[in-house]
Parts: C-alpha cells; sequence; structure tokens
C-alpha cells in the first residue's frame, strides 16, 4: 500500500504523520487478514449477531489485528469498534473501526467489502481511511489537506443534471419497518437519474462518492464505525454530506445522505419529503 503522507506545520507534523501511519497500517493488515479468510470460505465460522446481520470470524481476527496495532502504538486513545460491545469512555481522542464492512458480500464470495478506520479527536473526525482489499485502493482523507485515493488527490463529480447522475444506495436490511418510505424514495430517485447501484458496504459507497464514481449516496439506519471514514472522504473531496434533516447528525443517527453539492441537494429534497421526520435514533 503506498503511505500519502499530506505536509504538516512542522509542530504537528510528527504526531499527523503517525496518526496517518497508524491509520494505513491498520487497514493494510485487516485487509490481507480478510484476504487470507475469504480464499477460505469454505470452511468460515459465522455467527448471526441478529436477523440479517452476521459476524464471521474473519470480522473478529480483522478486528483483533487493528485494535492490537492501536493499543501498541497509540496506548492512550480509546476504540469504537463494531465487533466490541464495550462502552466507551470519555477520551478526547478515539478509533471508530470496521474491520470488515459487507460481511454479507464477503460471505457470498461477492467482492465488494472494505476496512474502514477513523480517527476522532476533541468529537471531530479529522483522519479517515477505507481500503479495498480486492482491488487494493486506499482512500484516505485527513481534515484540511484533502482527499486522496492510492495517492492521488480525489474529488466529488462536477455532474450537475439529474438525469446524468449515477446514485448509490442500500437497502433498509436494519430498519425494514421503513421499507414503503424507502421503496417510495427510490422510486423517485430512480425516475429522475441515469441508474442507481447497490453495492453492499456504505464505506466504499462514500469513497466512490468522494472520488467522483457516484455522484451521490444515501442509507438509513448505519452506525459510526460504517460512515466516520467516509465522511470525511466526502468532504475533504469537496463534497456535501449530512442527516435527514440536512443537519450534521449523521454519523450518530445513522441516516446518511452524500453527493456532489447539486446531487446532494437533490437527494435530500426528496428524502425530506418522503420521510417528513421519521428518521433513525441515535447509535452510540
Amino acid at each position: 500500500l503506498p503511505h500519502p503522507l499530506a505536509k504538516y506545520p512542522d509542530k504537528e507534523e510528527t504526531m499527523s504523520e503517525q496518526l496517518v501511519e497508524t491509520a494505513v497500517a491498520c487497514v493494510s493488515e485487516a485487509g490481507a487478514v480478510l484476504l487470507d479468510y475469504y480464499r477460505k470460505l469454505g470452511t468460515l465460522q459465522i455467527e448471526a449477531k441478529g436477523r440479517f446481520d452476521y459476524v464471521t470470524e474473519a470480522d473478529l481476527a480483522a478486528q483483533e489485528a487493528i485494535v492490537n496495532l492501536i493499543r501498541v502504538r497509540h496506548p492512550d486513545h480509546e476504540v469504537l469498534a463494531e465487533e466490541d460491545q464495550r462502552t466507551p469512555g470519555q477520551n478526547v481522542s478515539r478509533w471508530l473501526v470496521d474491520p470488515l464492512d459487507g460481511t454479507t458480500n464477503f460471505i457470498h464470495g461477492f467482492p465488494v467489502f472494505a476496512v474502514s478506520v477513523a480517527f476522532e479527536h476533541k468529537d471531530s473526525i479529522v483522519l479517515g481511511a477505507v481500503y479495498d482489499p480486492c482491488r487494493k485502493e486506499l482512500f484516505l482523507a485527513q481534515e484540511g489537506h484533502g482527499a486522496s485515493l492510492n495517492g492521488r488527490t480525489i474529488e466529488v463529480s462536477s455532474r450537475r443534471r439529474q438525469n446524468e447522475a449515477l446514485v448509490a444506495t442500500a437497502f433498509p436490511w436494519r430498519e425494514r419497518a421503513l421499507l414503503s418510505r424507502y421503496l417510495e424514495a427510490f422510486t423517485r430517485v430512480f425516475t429522475k437519474v441515469s441508474d442507481i447501484r447497490r453495492g453492499g458496504s456504505a464505506a466504499l459507497d462514500l469513497a466512490y462518492v468522494a472520488s467522483g464514481r457516484c455522484d451521490g449516496f444515501w442509507e438509513v439506519g448505519l452506525s459510526p464505525w460504517d460512515i466516520a471514514a467516509g465522511h470525511l472522504l466526502v468532504k475533504e473531496a469537496g463534497g456535501h454530506i449530512s442527516d435527514f434533516t440536512g443537519g450534521e447528525n449523521h454519523i450518530w443517527v445513522g441516516d446518511v445522505v452524500a453527493g456532489n453539492p447539486s446531487i446532494h441537494g437533490f437527494l435530500l429534497g426528496i428524502i425530506q419529503v418522503v420521510f417528513r421526520g421519521n428518521v433513525s435514533e441515535p447509535r452510540a
């Protein structure tokens, strides 16, 4: 993996570089773990966390690799991770970790999944990394220093026309009571855009918005570790990201609308009409 490092003021350079190196090392090591398990799916141990929600030994092994690395490099930092049910404390510095975003894809051998790691300092996400191990693509964002894909600067698309837009989404598998509203939103969007994609990894969907591969994205009922890194990627790439009210509580509420400025506004308008205040409760 490349190790892209932005330039920082001298007094912050050492710590910033350490954090970037940690994020890149985390997603690289976890990605290698996932690929090892991916090559032997026939023997993969799978457990149900809930209805339609699974965890595998690959998730747990990838998370262990990430957490161990953070503990060694930054023992004073907290970790909020998907497969760890411990309640975090009040440390001003913590990592939000999704060791395998796209578990259902992974289980079925569908090669769309990612590792997502973000660093939060004083209630602000300041660093995010999303890694697709199948394609060896590292998306990296640093607050105030832009976003990159394998070291190359990325930006959201400049597409303004709705009928030319490619939009990503995901079915509300955690919020199935909202299915009828979701389908109404889907229909309203689909009739106005070029096409819609459903990849199965929110982290990659947001990374694709940041890199201009998709013009917009919306999803219901995500968790903080699903969103945190992608949130910063979109912002640093010049995009807009919000909750369904147009506010900035999407990481913790889990209802997300993202896109380039034009398509975000288009999607948000439909979402606000369809959902009319019926949104998820904060998840962390």
